[in-house]
């Protein structure tokens, strides 16, 4: 680390670490913060917390700094979005300058000579690269561990930050970065999120480049980012989509019909109490809102999940090709897995194709139909994960079958959406009795990613989350209330 981190800007870091990611963009638009500051306070906390959280594989020090300057410098930098604001990026997408790993030690990758798309936006949009968050190999799994390494939870150390997003979930949960990139094939921006008490939205097919690894596992993974503020999420989500800074979020006000499901697609895997708890909260606030909440679970038949699987299976064998990874150094459980979708592949089980029927059959469910009984609806709110978090553990020593056995007993209400290429948000719902958060997911039809984020914006102004784990919060220690967020 840069010893002139420990040089705090006017006003103290404490006043911008934690600060949401359209404050700083704004107050750096203004001129009144310099995004240099901004980023030598972030990267300083960054110091103070890393050695717990196991976040970042790489600290980008003086090149963030550099870059920082260069947005100061901007001719236009009163027009930027995400002026000065410090973000992560997670493991599986280029950054120019630094190398690629995907989590894996298989491999010597080189440097990348340019951005990915969603990188350059963020860029283009002034945000500034802080480093490069750390994934499980080949970002399969739902814990976020390597050799040498296990990334943990913010809110408790001994769990998981989940995966394969949890180096960036972590990261912004403990106040390293106000906003973070991440990426979900199946569930790995939304399972992070539960676990770190963040906000994501996953979206729809086709709205953010995607370009992740062979092909996106066959057209289910989405670039998306994680945010502690829906203020923060909209204009991430708006940057990534199409770079165009996102629509006020109160501006409709129509009652919603959203429908409450339960029901796990995993056999025998049911929602805890305490999760039951609070998604019976959200579903109370609706209803205060003027929202109109039916019971109704969604058509997933079992062809549907198989295929999911099959996908997952295949994108391991795709990508451990694409990136020339010697299989023999591969993880045991990743070999494993990469073994398998080979067979996947070669026996013709991969069929992309397959999900455009639930597609359209979730769009018709959405949508409604002529019988009075099948009734539209606008949003499907459903449980994310079934309890707390997984350990922090070094999960890549165990082997394949327990990793997925553990990652379904877990997360079973998330791949669908991927495989139907739907968007979904994860907001926080609450605290368990320990003071893990607890979590719930909205999903919508094809085009619904304004919908969610504004619905998801009236619930954060009912029920106000605390936007920091407590011990690594910037606002104060564990007994402090949390940092008000700023009007968005």
């Amino acid at each position: 680390m840069d010893a002139n981190l420990a040089t705090e800007p006017a006003g103290g870091p404490a006043q911008l670490v934690g600060l949401p990611a359209t404050e700083l963009a704004a107050r750096v638009r203004s001129g009144e913060l310099s995004a240099v500051d901004v980023v030598r306070a972030h990267l300083a906390h960054i110091a103070s917390v890393e050695a717990r959280v196991g976040a970042f594989r790489v600290v980008r020090t003086e090149a963030a700094l550099a870059e920082a300057a260069a947005v100061d410098a901007h001719p236009d930098r009163a027009r930027l979005p995400l002026a000065g604001v410090p973000v992560a990026v997670k493991d599986n997408v280029a950054v120019a300058g630094e190398t690629l790993t995907d989590g894996s030690r298989a491999h010597t990758p080189a440097p990348q000579p340019t951005d990915h798309p969603v990188v350059a936006r963020l860029r283009a949009a002034g945000a500034v690269v802080v480093g490069i968050t750390r994934v499980p190999e080949l970002s399969l799994y739902a814990a976020t561990d390597g050799p040498g390494t296990v990334s943990r939870n913010p809110w408790d150390t001994a769990r998981s930050p989940a995966g394969s997003s949890g180096g960036s979930a972590a990261a912004v949960a403990s106040g390293g970065v106000p906003l973070a990139h991440g990426n979900d094939g199946m569930g790995s921006l939304r399972l992070p999120a539960a676990a770190c008490g963040l906000v994501t939205l996953k979206p729809g097919r086709g709205v953010v480049p995607a370009g992740l690894g062979a092909d996106d596992w066959s057209g289910m993974a989405e670039n998306g980012a994680l945010a502690t503020t829906v203020a923060d999420l909209a204009v991430a989500h708006a940057v990534l989509a199409d770079g165009v800074p996102a629509e006020p979020l109160d501006g409709d006000s129509t009652p919603l019909t959203v429908a409450v499901s339960t029901r796990s697609p995993v056999p025998g895997v049911r929602l805890d109490a305490e999760g039951r708890a609070a998604l019976e909260a959200v579903v109370a606030g609706l209803r205060e809102l003027g929202h109109t909440v039916v019971r109704k679970d969604p058509p997933v038949p079992l062809g549907v999940a198989l295929g999911t699987i099959a996908r997952w299976l295949g994108g391991a064998d795709a990508d451990a090709e694409l990136l020339g990874l010697d299989r023999h150094a591969m993880e045991p459980r990743s070999r494993t897995h990469a073994r398998l979708g080979r067979l996947a592949r070669r026996a013709g089980l991969v069929r992309p194709a397959a999900s455009d029927g639930f597609r359209e059959r979730m769009t018709s469910w959405f949508t409604g139909s002529a019988d009075a009984r099948d009734r539209p609806v606008d949003l499907l709110l459903t449980p994310v994960v079934t309890g707390p978090p997984l350990a922090a553990r070094p999960w890549h020593e165990r082997s394949f079958l327990a990793n997925v056995s553990a990652n379904a007993r877990w997360a079973p209400w998330t791949s669908a959406w991927n495989s139907a290429g739907l968007p979904a948000l994860v907001l926080p719902a609450g605290r368990r009795a320990g003071g893990l958060p607890t979590a719930v997911q909205f999903v919508g039809p094809p085009g619904a990613e304004t919908r969610l984020l504004w619905l998801a914006a009236e619930l954060e102004r009912q029920q106000p989350w605390r936007r920091h784990a407590p011990v690594f919060d910037p606002a104060g220690p564990a007994d402090a209330p949390a940092r008000p967020t700023a009007p968005g």
